[in-house]
């Protein structure tokens, strides 16, 4: 997995913190950045709210599917991408119907 640069503006009593969190366990600041977001994803994916909102952003194709079995599992990744197909499949013939 490659790393891309981010940049952003965080308070600055937070990046203290970050700082002293980082010298305490022998760290550098983007490690400890890194894993509180790691951290903090791996608790929102369990929220059922959180996973409804994921699921539809990629029905609105503002998801992309590898980022859709990232974040719920490839096995409901894999549902939600065969109920698209179906949901998609039934737009289009309604819009068939709609033109008669």
């Amino acid at each position: 997995m490659g790393s891309t640069r981010v940049n952003f503006r965080l308070p600055e009593d937070l990046i203290e913190k970050a700082d002293v969190a980082a010298e305490v366990s022998r760290k550098n600041r983007t490690e400890i950045v890194k894993e509180a977001l790691q951290d903090y994803l791996a608790d929102i994916e369990d929220d059922e709210t959180f996973r409804e909102a994921v699921v539809e952003l990629y029905l609105d194709d503002q998801l992309r599917f590898d980022v859709l079995k990232e974040l719920i599992g490839r096995q409901d990744a894999e549902s939600v991408r065969a109920s698209k197909v179906i949901l998609d499949q039934g737009e289009d013939l309604a819009d068939d119907l709609a033109s008669l």
